[in-house]
């Protein structure tokens, strides 16, 4: 039966104590790799998002681009065909593996690099207008430290007047009203089920069922909103804008996503 479909995934005897950042490799095995275009179905995520980080780019000037988030590659492909010069990073192999092939599939040579980000700069080489990490990649951080030295790492990877532009879910209303989604945004693939199966505030497990019958698993740790921000402003970004959704107004507990936009620029005389 379709139901008995086992997946490639092993988080142990006690799945919700995995709680290490090291854990995503495990994760993103050949066999969720594979299911992932479908969860997120390409198509109609460029629909959902429209322009929204080719216009923040090109507003700020942005040329040469570093995605470090790749997946299996939709934003570096979508950048490259904006005419952005780009670097597609991830740490999972296998992800890296498939947005090559994306890549190739759509007329594309992607610059591929594994690199771990708390040492992002020992992998990757220059300097960059922009850093994007996006995909709710972030909260695979699961320790204040790792994330420091990871925005550290972005932030030393950006030229002076660089923009990072990093993603989340809104853990702040699942946590605190529940979860609900509009499937809207980012996982936009047909028949596929999205849904946490625990959550609590070091945790935010969620489960992925497909049509055949599989199911994959992420430990992802619940990042709040205000919390990112000030981790943003103490590493050193002066100025950081949040959207809901990619609406720049919004009620707290609306969004599925938050999209922050955090400047490297000096601002002389800003208090931050």
């Amino acid at each position: 039966m379709a139901a008995n479909i086992k997946n490639d995934q092993d988080f142990g005897e006690k799945p919700t104590e995995r709680r290490d950042t090291e854990n995503y490799l495990n994760e993103y095995t050949t066999g969720f790799v594979d299911k992932w275009d479908d969860l997120i179905d390409w198509d109609n995520r460029a629909k959902s998002e429209g322009t929204f980080f080719i216009e923040e780019l090109k507003k700020r000037g942005a040329k040469r681009v570093l995605d470090v988030a790749a997946g299996t590659g939709f934003h570096s492909v979508q950048l490259r065909e904006a005419g952005f010069d780009v670097v597609t990073a991830d740490g999972a192999p296998e992800m890296l593996v498939k947005a090559f092939e994306n890549g190739r599939k759509r007329g594309h040579i992607l610059r591929t690099v594994q690199a771990d980000w708390r040492m992002l700069n020992r992998d990757i080489y220059g300097r960059y207008d922009a850093v994007v990490c996006l995909g709710n990649s972030f909260t695979h951080l699961f320790n204040e430290h790792d994330r420091r030295k990871a925005l550290a790492e972005f932030y030393s990877a950006l030229n002076h007047d660089g923009v990072l532009i990093l993603d989340q879910r809104n853990y702040d209303t699942i946590m605190d009203h529940g979860y609900s989604s509009k499937h809207t945004y980012y996982y936009c693939g047909d028949n596929v089920q999205v849904q946490p199966a625990h959550v609590d505030e070091g945790l935010a497990r969620f489960q992925y069922k497909f049509p055949d019958g599989s199911e994959y698993f992420l430990n992802m740790f619940p990042l709040r909103k205000a919390y990112v921000r000030r981790l943003m402003r103490e590493v050193g970004f002066q100025k950081i804008e949040t959207y809901g959704d990619f609406q720049e107004t919004y009620r707290e507990s609306d969004p599925d996503f938050f999209i922050h936009v955090a400047d490297k620029r000096y601002i002389e005389g800003e208090e931050r």
